[in-house]
């Protein structure tokens, strides 16, 4: 990835990651704009600018050669991300898009037409827990790459930005772990709280209890092999993960 965090200790380089980039653009892009607004018509959630500024802010700085991005949903964060890669005139070597619904897949492939990255990315559309899982299997069994090619994921990536229900949102961090390199960054955005008492029979309810605990031990259980910082920012708080042996 990139030299920017050269020289920073390693227990130090989530924070330089995190921290805000002056030099980036304040201002959402049009692209990302317009399918901001898109989701507001079709009554969806996103993270909000704050959180999607300093996550391109982060993935500028890491220069990633490849970036896995779960629960892309209409594409308005990977718009975020495609505006920067523009930008600087960058492509990488793989950049995969994994989304539940299909016909937010079809939606993203046109995003990604529109940034001429179809030949380096792709849309991989299913479960996300399920995709990991098969991919896992793939890799144990398989002893060349040309086996592996037959997943629709890379080996590893430098980033991982993972979304999805806050119910689910730590299990899917723990499911994509393990698919990151030595030296890559995953990123989330902290699951909802659960405020109030929750009664044993409201199962939207007890899903997010039962999330934000597992969430609880997730972060507890991480802290021995991976460095774990927390940025919070208007909309929500910003978390990454970096394995603590490079």
């Amino acid at each position: 990835m990139g030299e920017s965090t050269g020289g920073v200790e390693r227990n130090e380089i989530l924070a330089h990651v995190l921290a805000k980039d002056s030099q980036q653009p304040q201002d959402e892009p049009l692209i990302a704009s317009n399918i901001n607004e898109q989701l507001q018509h079709m009554g969806l959630s996103t993270w909000s600018i704050s959180l999607q500024r300093r996550l391109r802010d982060a993935v500028g700085r890491l220069q990633p050669k490849t970036l896995l991005e779960v629960g892309a949903s209409i594409g308005h964060r990977t718009a975020w991300l495609m505006d920067l890669f523009e930008r600087e005139q960058r492509t990488l070597q793989a950049l995969t898009l994994v989304e539940q619904g299909g016909k937010f897949g079809v939606i993203l492939k046109r995003l990604l037409q529109r940034y001429d990255a179809l030949n380096w990315s792709t849309v991989v559309v299913g479960d996300p827990e399920r995709l990991a899982a098969e991919h896992q299997a793939w890799k144990l069994a398989s002893a060349t790459a040309t086996e592996l090619s037959q997943t629709p994921f890379e080996p590893a990536y430098d980033v991982i930005v993972v979304d999805g229900p806050s119910s689910v949102r730590a299990e899917l961090v723990s499911t994509y772990l393990p698919l990151l390199q030595p030296n890559g960054v995953l990123f989330t955005v902290e699951p909802d709280m659960p405020t109030g008492d929750v009664a044993e029979d409201d199962e939207a309810g007890m899903a997010l209890v039962n999330g934000f605990n597992r969430w609880i031990e997730l972060v507890g259980e991480t802290q021995s092999s991976h460095h774990v910082a927390f940025m919070p920012l208007f909309g929500g708080t910003l978390v990454a993960w970096l394995s603590a042996q490079d």
